[in-house]
């Protein structure tokens, strides 16, 4: 059993992080976020899928006013990212956001910083500090010689005190490197330190594979050890993936499960049937399923009921038949081509027993 660090809490709207609040899954949008009506689509879309938080970029005034039109439109606790202009930070937490990021260090200066602080605590924000790896200042670089976990824990603290210095404590932290070794040294090191809640996260981790595996290693670690309050999985895709992939580390640590589990076989030489597609489409039909699943898609009618025994439901196939089964045993046999769409139907059941259970 994981023993989580007990850290301070905050909370971004209705949103509780830290403390013995539930670890959260949290995104970022791509869109323009002047673009109120796409921005808010994505949004939604990500909250079908489980995101708990979402952030936007803040380029400008327009985008800081956005905000409270988008607001109307989602459920879910919106964040502004904020560099440099302590003036769209103002104005974001004026519109309605209900946490920013900044690096306190380069928003212009200690009575710039006050006037957001001053505004943070009018509106009750919470403000994220967030340190990356390639945007260390320059005397930390310089004494360091490269971004180390050292040069980013003591970026960290720095900008931590500013905001402690004026009596701001409504605090998150990240402290990110493209390297997961040094993004998992950098958090021990910060978790040493600080109570303050961690949001964890490999930046820049790249596509699909090598990033889903890089914040696999970095966050599996960190949170296997009790380190993190709230993560985001940062890939080069769409964001949906970010969030699905965050939350495939969480069951996989046993740390909190949402929405089915798939497992699949990797096909051998016994498979008599295209399992790539056949995975992918079921795949594809529960992306926005809630109902907590276990589903096995299997390319084998002899071992695969028996290897999957422990699945709620599973399909398996071959030489023009199939098999649906429940925990191992034979529930129906159709022919091949009757195969998907009689397993999605049941899928659907489950979902649609799910949502009457949970009215």
């Amino acid at each position: 059993m994981i023993v989580r660090k007990l850290t301070r809490q905050i909370t971004l709207g209705p949103v509780p992080v830290g403390g013995n609040a539930p670890i959260t899954v949290q995104s970022m949008t791509n869109t323009d976020t002047r673009d109120v009506e796409k921005t808010a689509a994505q949004i939604l879309r990500l909250e079908k899928v489980g995101c708990d938080i979402i952030r936007v970029a803040v380029l400008d005034l327009a985008a800081a006013e956005a905000i409270k039109k988008i607001r109307a439109l989602i459920r879910i606790p919106l964040i502004a990212d904020i560099h440099f202009d302590y003036r769209l930070a103002i104005a974001a937490m004026e519109n309605g956001a209900q946490g920013i990021r900044i690096n306190p260090g380069n928003i212009g200066g200690k009575e710039k910083l006050a006037k957001v602080i001053a505004a943070a605590k009018q509106h009750q924000v919470p403000i994220r500090v967030g340190v990356n790896s390639g945007s260390l200042e320059r005397d930390i670089q310089k004494k360091y010689g490269h971004p180390t976990a050292e040069a980013m824990l003591e970026s960290a603290l720095r900008n931590i005190g500013l905001l402690e210095g004026q009596g701001f404590h409504a605090i998150k932290i990240s402290i990110k490197s493209s390297d997961p070794i040094t993004t998992i040294a950098a958090y021990r090191l910060l978790s040493q330190k600080t109570d303050y809640p961690l949001h964890l996260g490999v930046t820049e981790a790249g596509g699909l594979i090598p990033g889903t595996v890089k914040s696999s290693v970095a966050l599996g670690i960190l949170l296997s050890e009790g380190i993190g309050d709230t993560l985001r999985v940062s890939l080069t895709r769409d964001p949906v993936e970010e969030i699905r992939v965050g939350y495939e580390i969480l069951r996989a640590l046993r740390i909190r499960v949402r929405g089915p589990e798939l497992i699949s076989c990797p096909t051998c030489g016994r498979c008599q049937i295209n399992l790539f597609a056949l995975a992918e489409q079921v795949e594809n039909h529960i992306l926005f399923f809630k109902a907590p699943i276990r589903i096995a898609v299997m390319g084998c009618v002899v071992n695969g009921p028996g290897e999957a025994k422990e699945a709620d439901i599973g399909v398996a196939g071959g030489h023009g038949v199939g098999i649906i089964f429940k925990k191992g045993k034979l529930v129906k046999k159709v022919p091949e081509q009757r195969l998907l769409p009689e397993f999605l139907a049941e899928l659907d059941q489950y979902e649609d027993n799910f949502y009457q259970e949970e009215r």
